[in-house]
């Protein structure tokens, strides 16, 4: 029986594999759903899964509200330290200036209520109490 896949030619790997291996999603399952929901392009042009990229191509990916644009610059297909992973990819200066105005914009524009969630803790309840009372 011959494999006609085409992430196991020689100088490819499966696209969701490669994402997970680069550490942009945590797990394979993760990154095969985010490719099969058009988060992930390769070189303009929407993949599936098992698609295979090489050294070379460029990935469009949207993650979790962050844009990247990044040319695939290794393979591999175990996952490793975040170090090894960081050479599997080289991402383009104006994907990461944008990456970092959006941090920015996000850290000076949170809304100061967005980090209380439910009911006052002991504590809170303590401040409030002495706060109204003067």
């Amino acid at each position: 029986m011959r494999n006609t896949d085409t992430s196991e030619a020689p100088g490819r790997l499966r696209v969701d594999k490669w994402l997970w291996a680069a550490r942009f999603f945590k797990t394979r399952g993760l990154a095969q759903d985010a490719v099969e929901g058009g988060k992930v392009r390769l070189n303009g042009e929407r993949i599936k899964p098992a698609h295979g990229v090489r050294v070379g191509d460029r990935l469009d990916i949207h993650v979790a509200g962050q844009n990247w644009t990044v040319t695939v610059a290794g393979l591999a297909d175990r996952r490793g330290p975040a170090t090894e992973a960081r050479r599997l990819y080289l991402e383009s200066p104006e994907s990461q200036a944008e990456r970092e105005r959006q941090a920015a914009e996000r850290h000076w524009n949170t809304d100061p209520g967005s980090v209380i969630h439910g009911r006052p803790t002991k504590r809170d309840r303590r401040l409030i109490h002495r706060f109204n009372e003067f």
